[in-house]
């Protein structure tokens, strides 16, 4: 059984940054590629930034691109998001997902993913 735990998530004015971890149980980290969604109340569950198994490529939202970094330590079994100029609507609950390497798809869609953290939530004050 895999287990996806976030951590990192807190208050902050906008402007600043944040750098959220999530930490993978299980032996077969490298075989995942992996992604981080947000979800802010009342709305859906939104891709922010995903990276391969290699890390070798990385996609990210629009909205977050330029601002925000996803990387990964394999040695570690951690995917992290480096979260710089925050805004206020950046916050959220903010969840990191793994799906195996050979599901077909960019890792932009919530349904590509096979196992999800609890989130950690980021707030941004004005």
């Amino acid at each position: 059984q895999v287990q996806l735990v976030e951590s990192g998530g807190r208050l902050v004015q906008a402007g600043g940054s944040l750098r959220l971890s999530c930490a993978v149980s299980g032996r077969t980290f490298s075989s995942y590629s992996m992604g981080w969604f947000r979800q802010a109340p009342g709305k859906e569950r939104e891709f922010v930034a995903a990276i391969t198994w290699s890390g070798g490529s990385t996609y990210y939202a629009d909205s977050v691109k330029g601002r925000f970094t996803i990387s990964r330590d394999n040695a570690k079994n951690t995917v992290y998001l480096q979260m710089n100029s925050l805004k206020p609507e950046d916050t959220a609950i903010y969840f990191c997902a793994a799906k195996y390497a050979d599901v077909a798809g960019r890792g932009d869609r919530t349904r590509e993913y096979k196992f999800w953290g609890q989130g950690t939530q980021v707030t941004v004050s004005p």
